[in-house]
């Protein structure tokens, strides 16, 4: 799945948008503030600072967010209807087991602060207590498989999806895991910002340890063997660059195969204790359980304790006393920036979302995303969709052969908007309010009965992976589907009185980016069917590498904080949707009459307003240490260089704009990536 991070949110905003052109209206309102501009700035030497310049200089990032911007703008509004929504079910007298009373229940028991407040880490205290009693290997490996079954899992990481390679069969796939810093990279770099980090997560450790009743020099030395270990395990970790290559992500692997070559971890006793039933299974990464094998015979039983013991109490740090909140958020705001903790109604109604999102989703669809809102946003992704099987078309590089079967691809997407055909059943979840951590543990019980029950079945297509009133969207290769809830179609990201240029420009350029994930250097290599099969042909599939080798290429050379760049493998497949979102919005723009005429709104003709508009969407302001951290983790280039590369790459923005050589985004037209 892709598009899951910040900037995957940024990346796919969209909202309520007709095909239609506008009323006269549009003419006589601005959707552009000369004030947010810098007109200091050229067109063609920096098109975001352009267009952005002002803004970028007034903004202020709120001490409890990492960012600000165009996105932030839609998830504050977001937050506020579904803040109304729980204060409203949470007041009580809903019926016993419904929706609302689930929600509303828990939502009550995560803001009894006092409760949870004297409960201390009274909570964790039975895991503690099966941790300290591990006399073995085996016992280590079963109290995995029990905190597997409350959906926590720590050395043994599997999922329950389509079968990459087929498609309609739901298997179980084994995937890397182990770490406690964002990727296997940070415990190798020597910069100076990532042993400032190494040495705050040490700290990190060693201070919940001693939350948890460790001797405060005991913490400290198990601080150093636990990521010790998690070093260890970083090694045998594939690379970022090297998880976005699903062809060597996949091995189908029978169990007694697996149970011979890492026969340590005892998979037979794990799936037997977490109720799974299979005689074969992907496993995603076999080096780093190759690893765990041999970690599990040469690592002393007392640090895998630690181990343990520090992993559990992190991952339900945020869900204790403000002692174990406090410490928790002190070491994620090295990563993120941040100078305040978040109100304890935002922290909460996101464990709600999380928990129970389907439910939570399920009571905003029904107040804030009528019927009639649906139709219209299939409209407009039925009008990108003819608009790229146009391009498609008209490719150069594309045998006819290929194109025709790209065509059915496109055709086949499946289109999912608002909500759900059918919502989840919450009716094994028990929530009391005044247990909010056993609430906490029913969710989770319930959470891994329902992935485990769509084992050895046939998949359900009409399954979402994100809930209703979620701020995201996403391309799924296995489903072939493009999926855009309804949390995030709403204004700012789109005004209905605007005219074409600002919702195509801004709106249907990220509607195309999600529609090329479809043909991106991942997407690409999955057909119409969301199987994992190549169906280029050779000559075509040569020059598609060669093309996204030069996107790669380009975007390494931006630097975007200090020394660092962009990592261009890392972004290749979010750069090559973008480039073709662009391309295709602005063939869907000049079909419309706006875009036909020649008239100027505000001094600006249409094309003109076109890039603006995709400039203004990307506004955003974000502190450091989250581009840092963003950088080095996230498969999507920072908001001004999904603006400056693809635009640099179409020369209808050169013409618009009048760019010429000597500016600093031009590139002689040979130079050009031209790709959809």
């Amino acid at each position: 799945m892709q598009c899951k991070s910040w900037l995957a949110v940024l990346a796919v905003i969209i909202s309520l948008v007709s095909c239609q052109s506008n009323s006269n209206s549009a003419a006589e309102r601005s959707f552009i503030l000369s004030a947010n501009m810098d007109s200091s700035v050229k067109p063609g030497d920096n098109f975001y600072q352009y267009v952005n310049g002002g803004w970028l200089k007034r903004a202020k990032i709120p001490p409890t967010e990492a960012a600000t911007g165009t996105f932030y703008n839609v998830l504050d509004t977001t937050k506020a209807r579904l803040r109304s929504i729980l204060d409203s079910v949470s007041s009580g007298g809903q019926t016993q087991g419904s929706v609302e009373q689930l929600v509303g229940d828990l939502y009550a028991a995560g803001m009894d602060s006092g409760t949870i407040e004297k409960l201390g880490y009274e909570p964790l205290k039975l895991y503690l207590a099966k941790i300290d009693s591990f006399r073995n290997v085996k016992d280590l490996m079963a109290f995995e498989a029990y905190m597997n079954l409350q959906n926590h899992s720590y050395v043994i990481s599997f999922g329950i999806g389509a079968d990459q390679k087929n498609s309609r069969m739901n298997i179980l796939s084994l995937g890397q895991t182990g770490l406690g810093l964002p990727d296997r990279d940070y415990y190798f770099r020597k910069d100076s910002a990532t042993l400032a980090l190494q040495k705050a997560y040490k700290a990190y450790i060693v201070q919940l340890l001693v939350l948890t009743g460790v001797n405060p020099a005991e913490a400290t030395k198990e601080s150093e063997a636990v990521y010790a270990l998690e070093k260890e395990m970083a090694g045998s970790h594939r690379t970022n660059v090297q998880l976005r290559d699903p062809q060597s992500n996949y091995h189908m692997i029978k169990l007694n195969a697996l149970e011979q070559t890492t026969p340590r971890i005892g998979w037979t006793n794990i799936f037997t204790q977490t109720g799974v039933h299979l005689d074969s299974l992907d496993i995603a990464q076999p080096a780093f359980y190759k690893k765990l094998n041999d970690l599990l015979a040469s690592v002393p039983l007392s640090t895998w304790k630690a181990y343990y013991r520090f992993h559990v109490a992190d991952d339900y740090a945020s869900d204790l006393s403000m002692a174990f909140v406090n410490t928790r958020f002190g070491y994620l705001k090295l990563l993120n920036g941040q100078d305040s903790l978040k109100p304890r109604w935002e922290r909460i109604y996101a464990v709600v979302d999380q928990n129970l999102g389907d439910g939570l989703g399920h009571l905003y669809a029904k107040k804030y995303f009528p019927p009639e809102a649906k139709q219209r946003i299939v409209d407009l992704v039925n009008n990108l969709q003819a608009a790229l099987r146009d391009r498609i078309g008209k490719l150069d590089w594309m045998s006819d052969s290929t194109k025709a079967i790209a065509k059915d691809k496109l055709q086949a997407f499946l289109k999912k908007v608002g909500y759900p055909e059918k919502w989840r059943d919450y009716s094994r979840v028990s929530i009391d309010r005044g247990h909010y951590f056993e609430d906490l543990v029913s969710c989770q019980k319930n959470e891994y009965q329902y992935q485990l029950s769509k084992l050895g079945k046939p998949v359900d297509r009409t399954e979402w992976f994100i809930t209703a009133s979620t701020v995201d969207a996403y391309y799924n290769p296995t489903f072939n589907e493009i999926v855009f809830p309804a949390g995030i179609l709403q204004s700012p990201a789109f005004d209905p009185q605007a005219d074409d240029a600002m919702n195509y420009g801004g709106i249907g350029m990220v509607i195309g980016h999600e529609m090329t994930h479809g043909f991106d250097d991942q997407g690409a290599q999955y057909d119409k069917d969301g199987n994992l099969k190549n169906w280029w042909g050779k000559s075509d599939s040569a020059r598609f590498v060669a093309k996204a080798k030069k996107v790669a290429e380009l975007f390494s050379r931006f630097t975007v904080l200090d020394s660092l760049h962009i990592n261009g493998e890392l972004t290749d497949g979010e750069n090559i949707a973008d480039m073709g979102g662009l391309v295709i919005a602005y063939n869907a723009f000049k079909m419309t009459k706006e875009a036909q005429d020649s008239t100027k709104i505000d001094g600006l003709t249409p094309d003109q307003r076109f890039f603006i508009s995709l400039a203004q969407i990307w506004r955003m302001l974000a502190r450091p240490s989250q581009v840092r951290t963003l950088i080095n983790v996230d498969p999507h280039s920072p908001p001004m260089y999904r603006v400056l590369g693809p635009l640099m790459n179409f020369t209808p923005f050169y013409d618009a704009f009048h760019v010429k050589e000597g500016d600093k985004m031009y590139l002689p037209d040979s130079s050009r990536i031209r790709f959809w």
